[in-house]
C-alpha cells in the first residue's frame, strides 16, 4: 500500500494539480493542513484525501513527522502542494516497491522558477528523500535540514524522467514573501547555534552566494534567469544577516571603512577571476585536451 502525504497552507492554486498527478498512484492520500484560509481543504476533500490539521508553523519541517504518522501505507511519498508526480516517475517508483530492495529513495527535482526549468545555478538535480518505507525516515524541526534515514537508499539517476516537477517561485512577490518569512526563522536558528554577528558577513556571504550560483553553479547557462536568481539568492543572504544584526539590537559598528574597502576589493578580485575562468571555459579552445591539461598543471 502506498500513501501520498501533502502538507498545505493556502494552496488552492496548486493542490488540485498535485493530487491529480497521484490519484492513480496512491492507495491513500493524506493532507495535513496548517489553518488554510482559502479552498485548499475543500479541494482536497473532493479527491477523497484524509484531512488532518496542524498548527501554523510558517515552514513545513515541524509538521512533516506529524503528517507521516497519519499515513497507513507500507510506502510513503512526500509531496509539497506545488509539486507534481510525472507518469514516468510513477513507473519508476512502482518498480522500486515491486523489487523491494531499498528503504528510501532520493529523487531529483525540476525546479520551475519564473516559468523556466533551472538546469544549473545549483537548482538541479536538487535531490530530496521523498519516497520511503514507513518508519525509515524522520525529519528535524529545523528549516531546510535533510531528514535522517535508516537502511539502504537508492539515488535515482539525474534524468528528467526520474524527477519530481516543482513549480517553485512563480512571481517576484512570492519570492520576497518567502524570503522575509524564512530569513526570520534562519536568523533565529543562527543565533541559537551560537553565531555572533560580524558585519563583514553582510558583504562576504552575499558575494559568495552569488559567485557560487552564477559561476561555480554555471548559472550563466540559465541566461537572464540565472543572473536574476543568483542576485536574489545573494540578496536573501544579505537580509538574513541584517536580521541577525536586528535581533542583536543593531549594535553599533565603528570605523568600518578599512574593512569595507578590503572586502569590496576582494569581491571585485573574485568577480574578475571568475569572469576570466568562464570566458576561457566557454571558448572553443578549452575543448582541446592539451589545453585542458596545461590549464590544470599551471593554474
Amino acid at each position: 500500500m502506498i500513501s501520498v502525504v501533502v502538507n498545505t497552507w493556502n494552496e488552492e492554486r496548486n493542490i488540485k494539480r498535485c493530487l491529480e498527478s497521484v490519484k492513480d498512484f496512491a492507495d491513500e492520500m493524506v493532507v495535513v493542513d496548517m489553518e488554510s484560509e482559502d479552498k485548499t481543504v475543500e479541494i482536497a476533500k473532493k479527491f477523497g484525501a484524509k484531512i488532518f490539521t496542524h498548527e501554523l508553523t510558517h515552514y513545513v519541517e515541524p509538521a512533516r513527522n506529524f503528517a507521516v504518522s497519519k499515513a497507513s501505507g507500507d510506502w510513503v511519498l512526500i509531496l509539497d502542494a506545488d509539486e507534481e508526480l510525472p507518469k514516468s516517475l510513477v513507473k519508476r517508483l512502482n518498480k522500486v516497491t515491486k523489487e523491494d530492495k531499498v528503504d528510501y529513495v532520493e529523487i531529483p527535482r525540476q525546479n520551475i522558477i519564473f516559468g523556466q526549468w533551472m538546469k544549473h545555478s545549483r537548482w538541479w538535480p536538487d535531490y530530496n528523500v521523498r519516497f520511503f518505507k514507513r518508519g525509515r525516515v524522520k525529519w528535524s524541526d529545523k528549516i531546510h535540514v535533510s531528514p535522517k534515514t535508516l537502511g539502504k537508499g537508492l539515488k535515482l539517476e539525474e534524468k528528467e524522467e526520474n524527477a519530481l516537477v516543482h513549480y517553485n517561485y512563480q512571481t517576484i512577490s512570492q519570492y520576497l514573501e518567502r524570503l522575509n518569512r524564512y530569513s526570520t526563522i534562519q536568523a533565529e536558528n543562527l543565533l541559537a547555534g551560537g553565531y555572533k554577528f560580524v558585519w563583514v558577513d553582510l558583504i562576504e556571504k552575499p558575494v559568495n552566494e552569488f559567485l557560487s550560483r552564477f559561476f561555480t553553479g554555471e548559472g550563466y547557462k540559465d541566461g537572464l534567469h540565472g543572473l536574476f536568481l543568483a542576485t536574489l539568492q545573494a540578496f536573501s543572504e544579505f537580509i538574513l544577516y541584517l536580521k541577525v544584526w536586528e535581533k542583536e539590537e543593531f549594535v553599533a559598528q565603528r570605523d568600518i571603512l578599512p574593512e569595507f574597502q578590503r572586502e569590496t576589493k576582494k569581491a571585485g578580485q573574485n568577480l574578475r577571476f571568475w569572469q576570466k575562468q568562464i570566458n576561457y571555459r566557454e571558448s572553443p579552445f578549452y575543448k582541446k585536451p592539451f589545453l585542458r591539461l596545461t590549464n590544470k598543471i599551471f593554474r
